[in-house]
């Protein structure tokens, strides 16, 4: 019995686009890269620290001998989507949290996976990630052959290009591994230079903690200058993978799994703003864009409403300095001073007779000196 090809023809079997194997060695050729984005500041914080652990396979399973590489297309064509765009203040959300949260797809694949094949071999052994492991998983997909590295520092796939998402399964499996991908890069620097925040970098170096798809999750305080920077945006960034020359011609999946629902097509900031926690979790939880919550999702609809630039429709979120919420009475304060600085400073002026909060008063004073007024 050939259990590498059993696996390959099982795994197609169920959907998974693309499969490779690779021996459980640990990673020393990552080693400097990491350092040197560590001592940068460049690493955003989501992934393991323990650089170790991002290197060595055995630190998370100490039996493993093989690393079995999934991956999955989530690329649907425009036109094949038939939402039409009726909210004057829209915002976007990355394709990868368009349909079912990828987490909970891959991870089902991978079970099913898991038991056919402990259904094939005795005593099999394992552990499996989606994002959660401390391996660096698309250098995992890189040497598997699942793809190679694009300058956004994105895997390439030749049919599916870069709307991928990759998990990984260590197992105590002795196969034979795949050959690294040759690199495809065409070396064109479009995703370089359209990254509106300069987080990508040439060499293939990334500033994580300039990426608009990082600034849109994280809870850290974020830069006026970023903001003005992040669009309109509220969960991820697709700008460097738009723009890939790879991207433009590949396979569009028929797969209802990551299909978008109205509210992730085109989400509608204003409903955004207004919504409870009972209607967010029926929206957004089963959705990529679900784990960081409400609050953060709505400070992103309100940069982005700052950034669209209609001043009209300030009479709708001046209301949101009341909210109970500090960070969301701060980021109202930004986007009503962004949007009309004249007006907006009257309306501030006269928030802070009412203003409790020392941490929000500070701020609408630190924005008065930011935009000048």
């Amino acid at each position: 019995m050939d259990i590498k090809k059993e696996i390959i023809r099982y795994s197609q079997k169920i959907g998974i686009d693309l499969i490779g194997f690779i021996k459980a060695e640990p990673l020393e050729e990552l080693r400097g890269l990491l350092n040197d984005r560590k001592s940068k500041n460049y690493l955003s914080g989501f992934e393991e620290e323990d650089i170790e652990k991002r290197i060595n396979p055995a630190l998370t399973m100490k039996e493993a001998n093989t690393i079995i590489v999934i991956a999955m297309s989530y690329y649907i064509n425009d036109k094949e989507i038939n939402y039409p765009k009726k909210y004057k203040y829209c915002g976007y959300i990355s394709r990868s949290a368009w349909g079912m949260d990828y987490h909970i797809i891959l991870k089902d694949k991978m079970e099913q996976l898991i038991s056919f094949i402990k259904n094939k071999v005795d005593k099999l052994k394992y552990k499996y990630f989606v994002d959660t492991g401390p391996l660096v998983d698309r250098y995992l997909a890189y040497k598997a052959n699942i793809g190679w590295y694009g300058k956004n520092n994105c895997i390439i796939n030749k049919d599916y290009g870069s709307w991928i998402f990759i998990g990984y399964i260590l197992c105590n499996l002795d196969i034979e591994s795949d050959k690294f991908c040759k690199n495809s890069c065409l070396n064109c620097n479009k995703c370089i230079n359209s990254c509106p925040t300069g987080a990508l970098k040439d060499n293939y170096n990334y500033n994580a903690k300039k990426c608009i798809s990082y600034l849109t999750q994280t809870k850290e305080e974020l830069d006026y200058e970023l903001r003005e920077k992040m669009g309109n945006n509220i969960y991820g960034c697709d700008t460097c993978q738009s723009v890939c020359p790879h991207n433009q011609k590949i396979i569009s999946k028929k797969n209802n799994f990551f299909y978008p629902n109205e509210f992730t097509y085109y989400p509608n900031l204003l409903e955004i703003l207004e919504m409870s926690n009972k209607e967010f979790k029926e929206k957004y939880k089963m959705t990529a864009a679900g784990w960081r919550g409400k609050n953060i999702i709505k400070r992103n609809a309100l940069i982005a409403i700052g950034n669209i630039g209609d001043r009209e429709v300030i009479d709708v979120i001046k209301k949101y300095l009341n909210e109970k919420s500090i960070m969301i009475r701060k980021y109202t304060a930004w986007a009503i001073l962004k949007l009309d600085r004249k007006r907006g400073k009257n309306i501030l002026i006269k928030h802070l007779k009412v203003e409790e909060n020392s941490e929000v008063i500070e701020e609408i004073n630190n924005l008065f000196k930011y935009f000048n007024i």
